[in-house]
């Protein structure tokens, strides 16, 4: 009887020590897969500035880029206002969204939004969730998110909503706050620069931080412009799939130009 308690005694002390350790291991944070390049690090703190100077986000909203030499890590500041983001709020993440060094600082709820598209999307180099307000009304009616000129080409193809009520099964906060929220956000997005958010805002993607703004602040555009011209009498004309390709193309190729203007107006204020 003696031997018996023993043993189960030390099963369970066994047990609860395993326990420990997997959940020591699970709180320890990923390594550092090194710093960022000044130039990124730069060009991350302008996109949100940028972003803010262009009204596309406010006090909320969260733009990220991936490690250029690391893809299974990406930058992003920790939890505080676009516009008052600096050098020293750049935290690096992995893939899970675990800070690699949180220091005590505070990461975005949404954060999973950017792990997750990542993951799924390897072409995917800077990310940006906002809650650009010409966007809204979009996500949640019937009528269709259209480019309407050729500096928004981009939105050709088509623009899937996300629905976070269908992807959690009940109701929700309208936050994506877990890996398999950010996992169904990416599944909606697929292979498109832009989704909608149904009752939310937007998640745009790109193959640098430039072209990840200029579709940003362009998807701002184009809705409130889209809105204008509905708003008037008769049928709106879009760009056909042909025009959008072509201007796409075009267009495409000269992001560094309003890059470079809003950068410097966004960092002299």
């Amino acid at each position: 009887m003696h031997t018996a308690r023993f043993g189960r005694r030390a099963f369970l002390t066994g047990s609860l020590a395993t326990l420990a350790v997997r959940r020591a291991a699970a709180q320890t944070p990923p390594r550092s897969a090194g710093p960022p390049d000044p130039v990124l690090l730069d060009d991350l703190v302008a996109a949100n500035r940028i972003l803010a100077d262009q009204g596309v986000v406010d006090g909320y909203g969260h733009v990220s880029a991936r490690h250029p030499t690391e893809p299974q890590r990406y930058f992003m500041s920790r939890s505080i206002a676009p516009e008052l983001v600096t050098a020293a709020d750049v935290m690096e993440y992995d893939l899970d969204s675990t800070p690699v060094d949180a220091r005590g600082r505070i990461s975005y709820l949404e954060r999973f939004i950017h792990g997750e598209i990542y993951r799924a999307r390897p072409d995917v180099k800077a990310i940006v969730h906002n809650h650009s307000p010409s966007v809204i009304p979009f996500g949640v009616s019937t009528a269709p998110l259209k480019p309407l000129y050729h500096m928004s080409a981009f939105l050709g193809g088509g623009v899937p909503v996300f629905d976070i009520k269908t992807a959690a099964g009940q109701a929700t906060d309208m936050l994506v706050r877990t890996p398999a929220l950010g996992r169904a956000l990416a599944q909606t997005l697929g292979d498109r620069p832009v989704a909608l958010m149904r009752g939310h805002g937007a998640v745009v993607v790109g193959d640098s931080l430039p072209r990840v703004v200029f579709r940003s602040v362009y998807t701002e555009v184009n809705a409130r412009l889209q809105a204008q011209a509905m708003a008037l009498s008769g049928p709106v004309t879009y760009l056909d799939d042909d025009e959008a390709r072509l201007a796409e193309a075009s267009v495409g190729g000269t992001v560094s130009r309003p890059w470079e203007l809003w950068k410097k107006k966004a960092l002299g204020r």
